[in-house]
């Protein structure tokens, strides 16, 4: 919790949920993440959280954007951001949206298959494009393999294919999941798309980039290693690899660039006991999985709980969302523990939820509102 956002909940008291989020740690992410990779392009990755006043301060700090549907290029449009500053990086794009994120001007689209090239090829004609390769994910509390990307020999064909449909093959990207907390996926991810780089370049392929993807971690309840451990652990893979002769970078942060500059404020609605005898609360929000909490799914990412009673004797809980849906859990299994003062009406605060939370909230699912932004 910055200043900023503790002196507004101090003298505002919103109603509650909602998230409150510090753009000047926005800013000071991003500089981090600058210094640490200072020969990288950083696209910001408008999903995880596409809010104007994000999006205006990224733009006056020279940020690119990676946008993954056309509602997000056109944000990034209306927020000052430059149409060649913008890459399409969802791999799966209706044809409408390729043909008025190129029509507006972007020139920079990611694809995973044949089809997908094709579509481009036909659509958005002259254009850079770069293909996805499917890498390991192990590390990350939130992966990302399954659903995207190709294999080494597949891309190897598209990219070579690429030019004689009128793309330009500009180059090739991976990810290695979200809140990835192993430096080593990097190493391992570049190693091996840097073979196929060198080989599609002694093919006589244009190729002059590596998109590194997105990935950098948000520190929740666990420490996760620091923005230079990864910078340093990622141009020294470079430079193993490629020599002095280091192709053009692109990451795509998002969790890292706004995740801890943000909050959600909630209220306790019951705490109760299933049986006496049993030492476990349940302590249910006035936030769930259905409320932007979605992230909490498997009870993969485990957000910091701050409440009034924190200096209080502690007592295992577990925690839950307010709809009458039984999925509406967030933590049974990850053994938290809450102050046995807690109770009706108190406040708590989940910590470092400025990612994916307001874009997963639903539009009124049980009736419940979305939550409340505050951006200061």
């Amino acid at each position: 919790m910055t200043p900023k956002i503790a002196r507004f909940l101090a003298t505002h008291q919103p109603a509650t949920p909602c998230l409150v989020l510090d753009v000047d740690r926005v800013e000071a992410n991003f500089r981090a993440l600058r210094d640490a990779l200072p020969l990288a392009q950083i696209y910001y990755a408008v999903k995880a959280n596409p809010a104007r006043p994000v999006l205006q301060r990224l733009v006056g700090l020279s940020s690119r954007f990676d946008a993954a549907s056309i509602e997000e290029v056109e944000a990034c449009l209306q927020a000052g951001a430059r149409a060649e500053a913008i890459s399409f990086g969802n791999t799966i794009k209706k044809v409408s949206s390729i043909r008025r994120a190129y029509d507006a001007g972007v020139t920079l689209f990611a694809f995973d298959s044949r089809e997908e090239m094709e579509k481009l090829a036909r659509h958005a004609p002259g254009a850079r494009v770069y293909c996805r390769i499917l890498v390991e994910n192990e590390g990350a509390d939130w992966p990302l393999s399954r659903k995207f990307g190709t294999t080494i020999d597949s891309a190897r064909y598209l990219m070579t294919r690429a030019a004689s449909l009128g793309l330009d093959p500009y180059g090739l990207s991976f990810h290695v999941g979200s809140q990835q907390t192993a430096t080593r996926a990097y190493e391992l991810a570049i190693g091996k798309v840097a073979m196929l780089f060198t080989d599609l370049i002694e093919a006589g392929v244009n190729l002059r980039m590596i998109n590194l993807g997105g990935g950098f971690p948000t520190r929740y309840r666990d420490e996760v290693p620091e923005i230079g451990r990864f910078g340093a652990a990622i141009m020294r893979a470079m430079t193993d690899h490629f020599g002095n002769a280091l192709p053009e970078l692109l990451i795509e942060p998002g969790r890292f660039i706004v995740g801890d500059a943000g909050l959600v404020s909630a209220e306790v609605v019951l705490v109760s006991r299933r049986d006496p005898d049993d030492p476990v609360r349940w302590v249910y929000l006035d936030i769930g999985r259905f409320g932007g909490l979605a992230e909490t799914e498997g009870e993969a990412i485990r957000y910091r709980i701050s409440t009034q009673h924190d200096d209080s004797p502690m007592g295992p809980v577990a925690i839950a969302g307010p709809t009458c849906d039984g999925a509406d859990i967030l933590y049974e299994r990850s053994n938290y523990r809450l102050p046995l003062a807690l109770t009706c009406g108190d406040r708590v605060e989940l910590l470092a939820t400025g990612a994916y939370v307001t874009t997963y909230a639903s539009t009124g699912f049980n009736g419940f509102a979305p939550l409340g932004e505050y951006y200061l």
